[in-house]
């Protein structure tokens, strides 16, 4: 898990990840809306692939990228829980008796 963290935390992945949410691109497509030269966009994508984030395709020599929403929404329910996001606050201690004096 720590791996998804980690290429979460760079916001040139985050973008990529964001157009991939809309539709899989071809990684020409991505280098067209990204500003970062290419080896540096193919060290971002293998990131990503390594993950479990994306997932590649060939077609042709072409390589399609696609978000892959299960590890994404596995990495964001963990943290929800480790944070406990989304479950009932415990009920407050009693105050002890000098506490009240």
């Amino acid at each position: 898990m720590s791996e998804v963290y980690k290429s979460l935390s760079d916001p040139t992945r985050r973008h990529i990840l964001e157009m991939l949410r809309e539709r899989e691109m071809s990684a020409g497509e991505i280098a067209e809306r990204v500003s970062v030269s290419k080896p540096t966009l193919s060290g971002h994508l293998a990131t990503l692939k390594a993950a479990g984030l994306v997932d590649v395709t060939r077609q042709g020599t072409t390589l399609i990228y696609r978000l892959n929403l299960s590890v994404l929404e596995e990495a964001v329910m963990s943290l929800m829980s480790a944070f406990r996001i989304g479950q009932d606050a415990p009920a407050p201690r009693p105050r002890a008796a000098e506490d009240r004096a």
